[in-house]
């Protein structure tokens, strides 16, 4: 069942949950082959952020200023449809040991965080009424 948040159909079907917004953040094991071995493994995360909190933290751009993590991801996401969002790489390293896995999973848990804080208030909150209202 979803729940009326106060936006418009259309609105709603960019959130993509039935109940508020939600993403995707993919944890990725990339193995380099040259030959017949495996070279290199990377470790990467890459996001998948649906249209409408995308639309809105960018429309609210200012509130992440100081933020060079979210601001990359508003400049170099791919617009995918309304199926696949907006997709942005947000970390990539060669994996060496474990802590590299640590650290992707460091920008993982960051990415997710401030975008949907911002999506909340921007919603329910006054800063979002004339987005919403658009």
């Amino acid at each position: 069942m979803k729940i009326n948040l106060g936006l418009t159909k259309s609105q709603q079907d960019k959130i993509w949950g039935e109940t508020g917004p939600y993403s995707e953040a993919r944890l990725i094991f990339c193995s380099r082959i040259l030959d017949d071995q495996v070279s290199r493994v990377f470790i990467e995360v890459e996001v998948a952020i649906n249209p409408l909190t995308f639309e809105m933290v960018k429309k609210n751009r200012q509130e992440f200023a100081n933020d060079p993590i979210i601001q990359q991801l508003l400049d170099h996401s791919d617009f995918r449809g309304q199926k696949h969002g907006y997709v942005s790489s947000a970390f990539s390293r060669q994996y060496i040991d474990h802590s590299d896995a640590l650290e992707a999973e460091k920008h993982l848990q960051y990415v997710n965080s401030p975008l949907y804080s911002t999506v909340s208030r921007v919603i329910v909150g006054t800063i979002g009424q004339s987005y919403l209202r658009a």
